[in-house]
């Protein structure tokens, strides 16, 4: 008999993992990278509105999706049942080696960036120099994993409520940043910078024609990223009491909140710092500077805290979660089968979790390596190979760019299986409503993305795209026939 993860997620739980999964690097990195596409406020607020509306179609879709294949494994299992094993096995094949493990690594490099500007402020050093030096600060995001790593083994209780604990913190404290400008207005504290409704120009364009539709396309994988997670309460649908209630409710409301934070913090952070320099910031995130521009050395204190809470939460939410895709899979005969075992005490996919992890660490170390030595370009079939990382580009943003095709790409495959279980399986629990629009219109908007990642993006495509061919012929030759 199969080893079975017992359920222990109630409603609030499952909904912090929605939260919490989400709202982690993106909000605090990318409305730079952002800028740098779309200098216009407007476009810029509609883009992030857009997200917010897309992940609230797919969490209508999904959610009936997850009402009636409430498995461990998550996309995993939704494929597998809906179009076969080789589809759950190539989400499973891109999920370990590249969307998730990548999603971590990134993740914790910036937790270890932002303590490291938390030190600069606690110890007042030379802005030219680093408190951290560069590999200690891979051997401190390869220990922050392994400490994570250790909670999710020790048990689904303990990283559930550390999870929800987390979570709640994090809300109080975005809260707080989005209410400061509106605090300032109405008390007028005395503040390094005053909020300046005139930060937020240009706010539209001189005619619509000069509007780069590709460029608010490359944008939008970057507020993607931002909202990437909203799904992570489906690997652990097998886990969540009540499927039927909780599995929506978590979906649908985790889902709303993040979008109402999001687009408040974008117009708070706008109130306080012009387009202008949002492009030019470096070594800071925007939240750094949006405090320090309010508060002083104060506020890059407070910064630095906030987002390694928050960082901390999507790890560990993401370490709770990732694993459980590899245990299916054991289970499945998709993959070795001593990742479908539990530990014996703890009753959790310890092989798994630690196999996740320590690839995820290979990868920290592997992407460090890339940092600081060049790579020999060579010649394949005429094409000039570079592997190096781009000038001018961070290292954060590469990663989950990468990660980003094969995400898109798989959750999008993953949402389309409600056409499947709408015809193979009777359940009135839960119906997507305005069916079959509202996964039309959300496969439909996130396909043209795709698409235009091919023009914007192009290595990113290229590489996932084969990414997934080399997945399939793994497939072909080890797992069809079983």
């Amino acid at each position: 008999m199969k080893d079975r993860i017992p359920k222990l997620m109630g409603p609030w739980i499952a909904t912090a993992i929605v939260i919490g999964t989400v709202i982690g690097s993106g909000i605090f990195k990318k409305p730079q990278v952002i800028a740098k596409s779309v200098e216009e406020f407007i476009p810029v607020i509609f883009i992030w509105c857009l997200g917010a509306v897309i992940v609230i179609l797919g969490a209508l879709s999904l959610s009936e999706v997850a009402v009636k294949c409430p498995q461990t494994g998550g996309n995993y299992a939704f494929l597998k049942n809906g179009y076969g094993r080789w589809a759950g096995f190539l989400w499973g094949w891109v999920e370990f080696w590249v969307i998730r493990s990548s999603s971590i690594g990134a993740l914790a490099s910036i937790f270890v960036d932002s303590m490291n500007d938390l030190l600069h402020s606690l110890l007042q050093y030379d802005s030219s120099l680093e408190v951290i030096s560069f590999w200690p600060r891979q051997m401190l995001s390869i220990g922050l994993v392994g400490l994570l790593t250790w909670v999710n083994i020790r048990g689904t209780r303990w990283s559930g409520s550390l999870q929800l604990f987390i979570t709640i913190l994090k809300i109080i404290t975005l809260l707080g940043l989005i209410f400061l400008p509106l605090i300032w207005i109405l008390f007028r504290w005395h503040v390094t910078s005053k909020p300046d409704w005139n930060h937020l120009e240009p706010i539209l364009p001189n005619r619509f024609s000069d509007l780069d539709l590709s460029k608010m396309g490359a944008a939008f994988v970057g507020v993607w990223w931002a909202y990437h997670g909203w799904m992570n309460i489906a690997p652990v649908a097998g886990e969540v009491k009540n499927p039927n209630r909780n599995l929506p409710l978590a979906l649908i409301l985790g889902t709303v909140i993040v979008s109402f934070i999001y687009i408040s913090i974008n117009i708070s952070y706008r109130s306080v710092i012009s387009n202008e320099q949002l492009t030019t910031l470096t070594n800071r995130t925007v939240a750094g500077a949006f405090f320090e521009e309010i508060l002083g050395p104060l506020g890059l204190f407070i910064a630095s805290g906030l987002i390694m809470l928050s960082v901390f939460g999507s790890l560990n939410g993401n370490i709770l979660v990732g694993p459980r895709v590899l245990y299916a899979m054991g289970q499945d005969d998709l993959a070795p089968r001593v990742l479908g075992n539990l530990h014996g005490k703890y009753q959790t996919p310890a092989v798994a979790i630690l196999a996740f992890s320590l690839w995820t660490m290979v990868l920290i170390i592997s992407i460090g390596l890339i940092t600081v030595y060049r790579i020999p370009t060579f010649a394949l079939f005429g094409w000039r190979i570079d592997l190096n990382v781009p000038p001018g580009k961070s290292l954060f943003d590469i990663i989950t760019d990468f990660a980003m095709f094969g995400s898109l790409s798989f959750e999008t495959f993953a949402v389309s299986t409600i056409f499947v279980f709408r015809k193979k399986i009777e359940n009135d629990h839960y119906r997507c409503p305005f069916y079959p629009w509202i996964p039309i219109i959300y496969i439909s908007v996130v396909l043209l993305v795709l698409l235009n990642m091919f023009i914007q993006q192009r290595t990113e495509a290229v590489f996932g795209c084969l990414f997934i061919l080399i997945g399939a012929i793994v497939y072909r030759l080890f797992y069809y026939k079983k």
